[in-house]
């Protein structure tokens, strides 16, 4: 809607506005970008939050307005006469109400005429009644100028002012418009769109990035290792070893070495358990002079995991496998290998024995 009173006033840039824009360019950059990552990365929860989050954005910005708009409400509207400037037919042809748009002028009783252009939707019936140069009975709000209403049905006093009423125009055309925003609400909200899908893509980087490479073989046929970063930690009880994105306990290798920075000097052959999954190594020891099975690390079959581990995530019944651990440990007095995987349909697992050799198989029920 326009207003033809004086110089255009300028774009309203508040503080409000400019945190309703970041918030707002935030939740539209980060909701899509969860989703795509969460399909990505095969993450439920991810894909939730990014469905769900602008469903939430949207019902907290209506409760908040819901005071604004009861203050609203609350005031009421002002009536005033108006001269129709022009009309025209902007659609609804095909029911019994059409959209008219309106160039009327108003002449309020408090406050100087203005010009207003608006759309509003007339019965088919009723459309004769309105024709240029004819005056009608308005209403509109005192805090909003722009948002003019016919008054179809007025009160006889009004009825009768507008009867005998003649209004001098207004010069048009209409070509003051409702108080914009300005052009600072819509760049805090670009950069906030940007850095919130930006955000979201760097906070999962290292589950993206990975699932890249592990997905796609060199053409050498080894596996592709982006980075050689490895954390290891040991204690007289424990060590571990944790991989930097891009490797696995997979790749040639990579697990007899870990497995040496562990178990050497004092710590060899007291191994109590060995637990390995893609980027995770454990190895607990017993205490020293502890009588418990335990055996020497060094002496597992480790180059045996990758078939054994292939084997089990293809041949068990586990469609889509999506996690796998092997598990050594001596506990029966031999060697004994655990290989478990588990996927959409369940979890199933084998067992080998010392030197690899698959020895029962159990699959997804």
């Amino acid at each position: 809607m326009t207003i033809a009173k004086g110089a255009p006033p300028p774009p309203r840039t508040t503080p409000v506005a400019l945190a309703r824009g970041f918030l707002t360019g935030g939740v539209i950059g980060a909701s899509p970008a969860a989703f795509v990552v969460g399909c990505v990365i095969e993450s439920v929860p991810l894909c939730v939050v990014g469905v769900g989050l602008p469903v939430v954005y949207g019902l907290l910005f209506f409760l908040a307005g819901m005071p604004r708009r009861a203050r609203e409400a609350a005031i009421p509207p002002r009536t005033a006469l108006a001269r129709i400037e022009g009309l025209a037919a902007v659609g609804g042809e095909a029911t019994s109400d059409v959209a008219v748009e309106f160039d009327v002028t108003v002449t309020p009783d408090d406050i100087p005429a203005y010009r207003v252009e608006f759309t509003q939707h007339i019965n088919l019936v009723d459309l004769s009644d309105y024709r240029p140069g004819g005056v009608v009975v308005v209403e509109y709000p005192p805090d909003r100028l722009w948002r003019v209403r016919i008054v179809k049905r007025p009160t006889p006093e009004w009825e009768e002012r507008a009867a005998g009423a003649r209004i001098d125009s207004v010069p048009g055309p209409a070509v003051v418009s409702e108080p914009t925003q300005g052009c600072a609400v819509g760049c805090v909200t670009l950069l906030a769109l940007l850095l919130a899908a930006a955000a979201v893509i760097l906070l999962f980087r290292a589950d993206l990035f990975d699932r890249d490479t592990t997905a796609r073989p060199s053409p050498s046929g080894r596996p592709s290792v982006s980075s050689t970063s490895s954390t290891t930690i040991v204690s007289s009880a424990s060590g571990t070893v944790t991989l930097g994105p891009g490797q696995s306990f997979l790749d040639k290798g990579e697990l007899r070495r870990a497995v040496g920075s562990l178990a050497k000097g004092e710590d060899t052959a007291r191994a109590l358990t060995v637990v390995v999954q893609e980027r995770l190594l454990s190895v607990v020891f017993a205490p020293t002079g502890t009588q418990a099975a335990r055996f020497d690390p060094h002496s597992v079959p480790y180059e045996r995991f990758p078939a054994l581990v292939e084997e089990a995530r293809s041949t068990l019944g586990v469609r889509s496998p999506e996690t796998w651990q092997i598990t050594v440990d001596g506990l029966t007095g031999s060697l004994s290998i655990r290989v478990g995987v588990t996927g959409r349909d369940g979890a199933a697992s084998l067992e080998a024995d010392g030197q690899g050799k698959v020895v029962r198989r159990t699959p997804a029920g």
